[in-house]
Parts: structure tokens; sequence; C-alpha cells
């Protein structure tokens, strides 16, 4: 954990001395946890609540979800799912640091213009939306650089890497060095676990997460439920509590400055005792 990582939000300086916990709020029918899905007003509002009462340090918001054979989900309507989301949450939380899980510079636009959100979580990493560096260097917002290749459809057939971890390094640091010369400052590192990766890619790339440390950025882990955990485990999303658990520690230990989960209180306890663990006496 590298006590000198700053961001600037929209005005609002973020530290990373305690590292962050980004609570999941899923807009969506279809997320590949059936737990996380809040596709009504109701459901949307019980768990953005439960997300405040367990202490997350920041929410992410996604209305399109990007899980293999997930339905293509038209623009329009991913924006009108963001923005009843983005109204729940600007009612009844108006001063937590909001991210929109989007690849469209359009919706990045709209949420950023119309809701005052934050960062721009984008899982194509600039490469779904030729528009997306360009809008976020002219919106002034955060921005998460997650690394993946080809597409939610095809992403799993484009896992042929000789070194993993230096291949995905070496993409995320060519496009922080484009992003610098748009303008675009705020950037957080997020190495796509589960995206365009096997099940042993994932974990070479947690063992040495490190690495993504030395480029002097905060760094993203969203790990929590996914395949790595619940294919090894032989179980499913919904058995893969434990496991997250377990691997956010992992993830923490080697340098992980934003936990991105579903199970808030679990993921700050487990800040808690690792930053327990790394303190001085």
């Amino acid at each position: 954990m590298d006590n000198s990582l700053t961001i600037n939000i929209r005005g609002r300086l973020i530290d990373f001395r305690i590292p962050k916990v980004m609570g999941i709020v899923n807009v969506t029918p279809d997320s590949f946890y059936s737990g996380s899905r809040t596709p009504g007003d109701s459901e949307i509002l019980g768990r953005v609540l439960q997300l405040r009462d367990e202490g997350a340090d920041m929410v992410d918001l996604g209305g399109y979800s990007s899980r293999p054979g997930a339905q293509e989900v038209p623009e329009d309507e991913e924006y009108s799912r963001l923005a009843r989301g983005l109204e729940i949450i600007r009612k009844e939380w108006e001063e937590v640091p909001v991210s929109v899980d989007t690849f469209r510079a359009s919706v990045a636009r709209r949420c950023v213009e119309e809701w005052d959100v934050d960062i721009i979580n984008d899982i194509g990493g600039g490469t779904l939306d030729a528009d997306m560096w360009e809008t976020v260097a002219d919106l002034g917002v955060g921005y998460v650089l997650m690394h993946t290749r080809g597409t939610p459809a095809t992403m799993q057939t484009l896992t042929d890497y000789a070194d993993v971890t230096a291949e995905v390094l070496t993409d995320l640091a060519r496009k922080v060095y484009e992003l610098r010369g748009l303008g675009v400052n705020d950037i957080i590192i997020d190495p796509g676990f589960g995206f365009a990766k096997t099940v042993e890619q994932n974990f070479r790339i947690l063992d040495e997460l490190g690495q993504f440390c030395r480029m002097g950025l905060p760094v993203l882990a969203g790990l929590s439920r996914k395949s790595m955990i619940w294919k090894t485990l032989g179980t499913t999303p919904e058995g893969s509590y434990e496991g997250t658990v377990a691997l956010n520690a992992i993830a923490l230990d080697r340098g992980a400055d934003i936990l991105r989960v579903h199970d808030v209180e679990a993921a700050r306890q487990t800040v808690e005792l690792i930053t327990k663990l790394h303190r001085e006496p």
C-alpha cells in the first residue's frame, strides 16, 4: 500500500493511506451474480442503503452486464437504467463518490453532465468506444482504465499471452501515457481480472499485483465472486463469498488500493485487518 497516492475527484482529494472499498450496484436483470441484481427502484434503494450502512467509500453503478453471453443493451436503455440508480443515490447519499461502469462515451457524458458522476469505470479501456478518452478528458473526471481484449462476447478466446503480467502492464502503461497526453490525470488502473484471461492467468496477475503498483497510480482489484474463485472451488458465484474474502486479503497484501466488491462489510473488515498488519508499530 503506497501511502503517497492521491487522486483528485472533481475537487475532492482522495488519498489511499487506507485502501478504499467500492460497493457494486447493478441496475441490471442479468449480472453474473444474482445477488447483485437490482432491477427495480425498491431494490436499488435497499442496495444503496445497505452499502451506506456497511461503510462503502465509493459506489460503482452499472447498467450493462459484461458477463459472456449477456444480452446487448441499447444505449438509451443503459442510460435509463443508470439514471434511475443515480437519482436514488444522489437523493439518499449525496456525498458519496460515484463511479459509472460504462464503455460508451455518450452514456458517460450524460451521467457526468446530468448527475455529477465522479468517475468513469471503462471496462473497454478505450477500446470499445474511440471517443471515450477525449470525452473523459473534456469532462475532467476520474477514470478507471481496465485491461481487456476484444468484447465481452469474444474476450475469452483472446487469452494467448507469452507473459500475461508483462503484456498487461505494457498495455496499461502505453494507455496511461496516451491519456496523460490528452490531459487525463486522475487515473486508476485495473488489470481486469476475468477479462480476456484464463483462471491461471488471473492468479498469476494477482500474485504479481505489486508490479502494477509500481506504476505510481491507484490499483483497483475487482475479484468479487468471479469465475477464478468459483471455478477453482467447484462452486458458483453465490458460493464464492469466503473465496472472495481470501483473495481480497491477498490483493491488499500485494498493494491494491481499491477493492470493488459485492460484500462491503467483509471487505471493510479485511481492509482494517490488512492495514493493521502493514502499519508501523
